[in-house]
């Protein structure tokens, strides 16, 4: 697996992350033949958030992993806080108890990176950074970041808070590339050229922070996948034979589609399945060429002005 320094950090992580999101819907002996797995493909990177399950995925990582010092030396450990049933909340009160309960579930002191889940509109950056500042103090958390945020919310967080936030997640796939199409279409008057998320992609870019892609086979909001769906015959024909040219599978190419972007995008899987998750490692050896890398995305529907 090859990897990248995440944002300005000098943390070295492999380039496609393991999404930890189902990983409750294992028993025990399939958490840890799937964690075994990841590990084998040099995928050490975990990413976790504090809802997910309620807290069970965290729970269910940690007894399948056999968590313990040595093994926590071996593994890079993400996840979120924010999210509570019916609000967002990013109150010093609630990010400081959100980690304690994360790191309890995940049977560790600390985590190398933590994300604010969701924007919450009635965030005080002064409290957000004063519990930045203890979780940084006390060791408990290495690095931070964010999820789901545009560049002025951003820029927000960073009137006060000090640390750099060197990872944004963002939902990103062929289907759903609105950031990159955006860039094509400037001042024109057709859909592709509405800026919905205030030039997010070229923000991260020049300030170093790390775009993370989430459902990178999601078309929609969690309405499917697009590989092998009648929804995209032609987007389906193009990866199929690309796939084809670099022989591997159409989940490579997905993932591989990403990776492409000099960006230095780092995917975030979210399959529980052994055979997709090597797929979804193995394109970090694969370059596509810029031919093939259009091809897909005017195979998505997209039209080139």
């Amino acid at each position: 697996m090859k990897t990248m320094k995440l944002g300005t950090s000098s943390l070295e992580v492999p380039v496609v992350a393991v999404g930890c999101m189902r990983i409750d819907s294992l028993n025990k002996a399939e958490a840890e033949q799937f964690i075994q797995t990841a590990l084998e493909q040099g995928a050490n990177f975990f990413d976790h958030a504090d809802i997910y399950g309620a807290g069970a995925c965290e729970e269910k990582f940690a007894d399948a992993i056999q968590m313990n010092e040595s093994i926590r030396e071996k593994i890079i450990l993400q996840s979120k806080c924010g999210i509570r049933k019916g609000m967002f909340d990013f109150s010093k009160e609630h990010i400081l108890e959100s980690v304690d309960g994360i790191l309890k579930r995940l049977k560790t002191d600390y985590l190398d990176i933590l994300l604010l889940h969701r924007p919450d509109t009635l965030v005080e950056p002064d409290e957000v950074a004063e519990a930045f500042n203890t979780l940084e103090s006390s060791g408990k958390v290495r690095h931070f970041g964010v999820s789901n945020q545009t560049p002025m919310q951003i820029q927000l967080l960073k009137k006060s808070v000090k640390q750099p936030l060197v990872t944004n997640q963002l939902q990103l796939s062929i289907t759903n590339a609105t950031m990159i199409s955006s860039g094509f279409n400037v001042n024109m008057q057709n859909d592709a050229a509405v800026h919905r998320d205030g030039s997010v992609l070229d923000y991260c870019r020049l300030n170093d922070i790390t775009i993370q892609p989430w459902s990178p086979f999601q078309y929609g909001f969690f309405e499917g996948v697009f590989l092998g769906n009648d929804k995209f015959p032609e987007l389906n024909k193009v990866i199929d034979e690309i796939a084809d040219k670099y022989e591997v599978s159409n989940t490579t190419i997905a993932i591989a589609w990403l990776l492409r972007h000099p960006a230095h995008m780092q995917p975030v899987t979210g399959t529980m399945n052994i055979e997709r998750l090597i797929d979804c490692c193995k394109a970090s050896e694969v370059q596509l060429s810029r031919e093939d890398w259009y091809a897909i995305y005017r195979g998505a529907g997209n039209v080139l002005p």
